[in-house]
């Protein structure tokens, strides 16, 4: 016996490489944001077969946020690029889609403002507390999301008059979680702040 203990070693810890395919798929929806804004331009809301282009566009984007999020978390693929990509491209896609919206005369320019301005705080807040701890991703945070998505899609899709009438409803109930999530996220920021300080 010589007294000496012998040392646990430390469990290694594997390093996610950046090049993945979640991250991927993250990049695939960037790239795709000018390439929509460009065929929602071209369709000028009135050419029905370019407005069908542009929704589908829109539809795979909006598809890769939900799979490249799934992919990170199952395969343990999260990366600081994707925590700060993933959410740029999803207010990229979303963003562009209401500004065009508005200036073609499809959605009053007070509801793009509305849902720009709580994405935008919502940033904000998350970098005020970014020391502290991290605002996490709520239900109704996705459901408000959905809702955005279905939305839009709804909008650029040429539908018939008769369902046309249908997408400002679906646009009403995207506001009101958008608002109603914003201040829920402001109260988990407060709270935050309040228990770390």
């Amino acid at each position: 016996m010589t007294g000496a203990t012998e040392s646990t070693p430390l469990p290694v810890v594997a390093r996610v490489p950046v090049v993945n395919a979640a991250n991927a798929l993250t990049a695939l929806r960037l790239a795709l944001v000018p390439v929509f804004a460009a065929s929602v331009i071209v369709s000028g809301m009135t050419h029905a077969g370019w407005q069908v282009i542009a929704c589908l566009i829109f539809a795979v984007a909006s598809l890769t946020d939900f799979v490249d999020g799934w992919i990170a978390r199952r395969f343990a693929l999260v990366t600081a690029f994707g925590k700060v990509a993933d959410p740029i491209a999803d207010k990229a896609l979303i963003g562009t889609a209401l500004l065009l919206l508005s200036a073609h005369d499809q959605l009053p320019w007070w509801v793009t403002g509305v849902i720009l301005a709580r994405e935008l705080g919502i940033t904000a807040l998350r970098f005020w507390v970014i020391r502290r701890g991290v605002i996490a991703a709520s239900r109704g945070g996705k459901v408000k999301t959905a809702l955005q998505i279905l939305a839009i899609t709804w909008y650029l899709w040429p539908m018939p008059d008769a369902l046309a009438t249908v997408g400002p409803w679906i646009m009403g109930a995207a506001v009101a979680v958008t608002v109603l999530t914003g201040f829920d996220y402001l109260a988990q920021a407060l709270r935050l702040r309040r228990t770390t300080s």
